[in-house]
């Protein structure tokens, strides 16, 4: 694709990287294919391809408007359109370089600007959020389907192990999901002590960065990442990986050292940080053999697992939770169209909830023929905008292997 960027960004590391995205692209629309929003709303601009033209214009000079900008917003940057690209377009990258841009020149209206704000600013604080949360649950009956729906109950965490290993690994606790299902890192602990790891927080570490900077925020979201940074450099000596527990999480900490490749004072630190985390679906594999004789293989019913967006697109990897459960004794199958997203998307389920419902229903169904009792995923806004659609139990895979294994004397 031939490209004339105007000068407000020609030559900056931003007009670079777009430029070089853009020519990348060859028109041939398989993206189109594979985009949740265009299979449901039938809009060439409300896929890859189209997207990708209004960004172009937009870099070259036109004046975007409120349309452009819903067209970019609905984009759930799910990313299946860069699994699909024969030309290795990084769509990702390019739709956030837009959003940008866009943001900077198109003035939303009031309603939309407190929305947001709220999002950005409430999510990313997670001592503000646990006592939201608490409340909400309280509240719960006298609160909007909607808000209802993000308000499920929380697992309890249960028992963290106190064992000391050498082999240690350090977990990142997230934002929400420390209020929203604790038993998650939990879980993980138990399972890593049981195979010989020892896992360490750090209390300074909170949100990724996702959520401000996938809002146009990124000097926000920039900020949290150099604050997690800060938080793990003294522990970068002693852990052999970074783990990360949900998968949107994972995929934005993998691209710190990108992110942060034009800051001198974070560029060699974001690096190392990039290069040391793993999904904890990276993690177990080396483990299999253990867990198979630590199982309880009584058997059970089938579980479906949904993968999410953040884990087989945006960070490439599949097959491994699949192989980790059915080592340790777990029927567990994938649904049909198992590559689509199922609405959650970060903040996008609250921002655009017809399209979120739509596709979680489509891919409930999917889930549902299965047969499985259970269904589990690898991302709390997976796990918590599922739920929020069927009486079928939605947890975490890691909270589904804990239970599978006979418990280990506790330390």
């Amino acid at each position: 694709m031939q490209t004339n960027l105007a000068d407000f960004i020609k030559g900056t590391p931003d007009g670079d990287e777009a430029e070089a995205i853009l020519r990348a692209c060859v028109h041939c629309g398989f993206c189109t294919a594979t985009c949740p929003t265009y299979q449901l709303l039938g809009d060439e601009l409300d896929g890859p391809r189209g997207r990708i033209y209004l960004i172009k214009q937009v870099l070259e000079g036109a004046e975007p408007t409120r349309k452009t900008q819903l067209h970019l917003d609905r984009c759930l940057t799910c990313r299946n359109c860069e699994s699909t690209c024969p030309s290795g377009v990084k769509y990702g990258r390019l739709v956030d370089i837009g959003r940008r841009v866009v943001e900077e020149r198109v003035p939303r209206t009031l309603g939309n600007r407190i929305k947001r704000t709220t999002l950005k600013e409430f999510l990313p604080r997670t001592s503000l959020f646990k006592v939201a949360h608490k409340t909400g649950t309280l509240a719960r009956p006298l609160l909007s389907k909607d808000l209802q729906d993000k308000l499920q109950p929380a697992r309890a965490a249960g028992r963290w192990p106190t064992r000391s290993h050498a082999r240690k690994m350090l977990v990142l606790e997230g934002c929400v999901q420390p209020a929203m299902a604790p038993n998650i890192n939990a879980a993980t602990a138990r399972v890593l002590d049981a195979v010989g790891v020892q896992l360490l927080v750090a209390p300074r570490a909170g949100c990724c960065g996702a959520v401000r900077y996938h809002m146009n925020d990124q000097a926000g979201g920039l900020d949290d990442m150099r604050r997690n940074i800060d938080a793990w450099w003294p522990y970068v000596e002693q852990v052999e990986a970074i783990v990360m527990t949900a998968s949107g999480c994972g995929v934005t900490v993998k691209e710190y050292g990108h992110l942060l490749a034009h800051d001198p004072h974070y560029a060699a630190k974001a690096a190392r940080i990039s290069m040391l985390t793993r999904d904890l679906s990276e993690i177990l594999p080396q483990f299999e053999a253990q867990l198979a004789l630590q199982a309880d293989r009584k058997g059970g019913q089938r579980v479906a697992f949904h993968p999410p967006c953040t884990l087989q697109h945006g960070q490439q990897i599949r097959g491994k939770v699949e192989g980790v459960l059915r080592a340790a004794g777990i029927d567990v199958v994938l649904c049909a169209d198992s590559h689509l997203c199922c609405g959650s998307a970060g903040t996008y389920s609250v921002l655009h909830p017809e399209i979120a419902h739509e596709l979680r229903d489509r891919k409930l169904a999917n889930l549902e023929a299965t047969g499985a009792g259970e269904i589990v995923s690898a991302n709390i806004g997976c796990v918590t905008h599922l739920q929020s659609g069927t009486a079928t139990p939605v947890t975490h895979w890691i909270e589904l292997l804990d239970r599978h294994l006979v418990p280990v004397a506790a330390g």
